[in-house]
């Protein structure tokens, strides 16, 4: 996983055509200067409040104006982000953040538009929406809190809650099929899929900075621990004895391996080609050797290994899950691309578009009223 030292400079994500978000002459921001003066009112242990600081202390290296950078939430736990931070934010529609985002960034060129919502917000009444902004490419970064629960409503089963979990809306045990976001993501060809853990500092850094800094849209999974209605969910990935068992990293460019170490001081397991299925599958590395490791690639173009190995997620209680950048590949955005088609019909003679207007009201099936 690179630093956020190494990553490209996101103020990149501002635009094309120079429009300035930067300010050389500003003295350096600290996270105090992102930090609002509201009160946060989250539960005891929430992991919220570790995605909080995270985010606080990572916004003075974006190199942006607060007033450049714009929250936007739709409703939930996590949905009172943009109280907290000190850039302008907008606690918005149930589900609807991602629409209300894609509005921003295509009329503001000069922002960085972050999402943030939770599991339930963005995959149950928001899924229509967060998936269309997945494929249109939006150049917005989506932080999706993940913690398999309704934690605003009090502890309600979620889209992504386990098959038979027992909660107060399903009292003999949930019969839904769980949501993989990350597979949801890729499957909707999303330019950038990663996903982290709220309690890994090091690695949540990391990876928001590669988010930033991508051209479109980025989608974040947040494994995020609710200690009042699920907690434990994450047990298996945060537990100090079974973490290395159950966290799958992805490195670019690396061998995917993990569990014990082995004598070489790699995981003693790692991830090969399923010829069988044409997917991926766990190998003991001793078995099979180094060669026959699956390298990671994020940026291959096309997504269907990076789905193999979203597919390694346990769907029941977490006991393993690839954790990192699934996928990062570069296409055409679909604010630039309206801003284009906008400036050309700007640039057109006034003729032009006297008869462009014309043929747009007269075109089609017309009618006369008498």
């Amino acid at each position: 996983m690179s630093t956020t030292a190494d990553l490209p400079s996101p103020a990149l994500r501002t635009g094309t055509d120079g429009v300035p978000a930067l300010d050389a002459d500003a003295p350096a921001q600290t996270g105090k200067e992102f930090t609002s003066d509201q009160e946060v009112r989250w539960c005891p242990g929430c992991g919220d409040y570790a995605v909080l600081k995270a985010v606080q202390s990572f916004l003075p290296d974006l190199g942006l104006r607060r007033e450049n950078i714009v929250f936007v939430s739709g409703i939930g736990c996590s949905s009172r982000f943009p109280y907290y931070l000190d850039t302008y934010g907008m606690h918005s529609i149930h589900g609807r953040a991602p629409a209300i985002a894609t509005g921003i960034a295509t009329a503001r060129e000069d922002l960085s538009v972050w999402v943030v919502t939770g599991d339930g917000d963005a995959l149950s009444i928001g899924g229509n929406h967060l998936v269309h902004a997945l494929r249109r490419n939006v150049n917005m970064t989506i932080l999706l809190f993940n913690n398999r629960i309704y934690g605003l409503t009090k502890g309600q089963y979620s889209p992504t809650s386990e098959a038979g979990k027992v909660t107060k809306s399903t009292p003999m045990g949930s019969v839904d099929h769980p949501f993989n976001p990350v597979s949801l993501a890729l499957g909707a060809e999303a330019t950038f899929v990663a996903r982290t853990i709220d309690s890994d500092r090091k690695h949540l850094t990391a990876v928001l900075a590669a988010a930033a800094a991508h051209r479109g849209t980025s989608l974040v999974e947040i494994y995020q621990n609710c200690p009042i209605f699920n907690d434990g969910a994450f047990d298996a990935i945060k537990d100090r004895d079974t973490k290395a068992d159950a966290i799958i990293p992805l490195e670019q460019g690396r061998p995917v391996r993990f569990g014990a170490p082995a004598e070489d001081g790699g995981g003693s397991r790692g991830l090969a080609r399923d010829t069988t299925t044409g997917g991926v599958r766990v190998v003991d590395v001793a078995e099979v050797g180094l060669d026959a490791l699956l390298v990671h690639d994020a940026t291959r173009d096309d997504p269907t290994t990076a789905f193999a190995i979203s597919r390694l997620t346990d769907a029941g209680y977490l006991r393993q899950s690839p954790i990192g950048i699934f996928r990062q590949v570069d296409r055409p955005t679909y604010d630039d691309q309206a801003r284009a088609q906008l400036s050309t019909a700007r640039d057109a003679a006034p003729g032009d578009q006297a008869d462009r207007l014309a043929a747009l009201i007269g075109g089609g099936d017309t009618w006369t009223v008498v």
